[in-house]
């Protein structure tokens, strides 16, 4: 196995499955999808990053695999690294430093 098709695996399994979960896709293909899909087994893979980019990695690891043991190898190591690319890039929001408690009328200061 080549590192460049290793890099490329991990890249396309990340956007592929990022693709289902969290956008819209093309023509809103991908939301069609996840409305389609309900709330069944389907429809929260749909949901989950984490799930779903164990399902997407199965063909990535087959087809960059030489044998059966790096195919199966492969195939949690794709996850897992779709899942580092998600946790890198996602917008996370920081915490509020600084929060004010409202004030409340039925105490007395002493």
């Amino acid at each position: 196995m080549n590192f460049i098709w290793l890099l490329v695996a991990a890249l396309g399994v990340w956007r592929l499955t990022h693709l289902l979960v969290a956008e819209d896709g093309p023509w809103r293909a991908a939301v069609l999808l996840r409305q389609r899909a309900g709330g069944g087994w389907f429809g929260e893979l749909l949901g989950c990053f984490y799930c779903l980019s164990l399902w997407i990695a199965v063909p990535f690891a087959l087809v960059a695999g030489d044998t059966l043991l790096e195919r199966v190898l492969l195939w949690p190591a794709l996850s897992g690294a779709a899942i580092l690319l998600e946790r890198a890039t996602a917008d996370h929001a920081a915490p509020a430093l600084y929060v004010e408690e409202k004030e409340g009328s039925d105490g007395m200061l002493r």
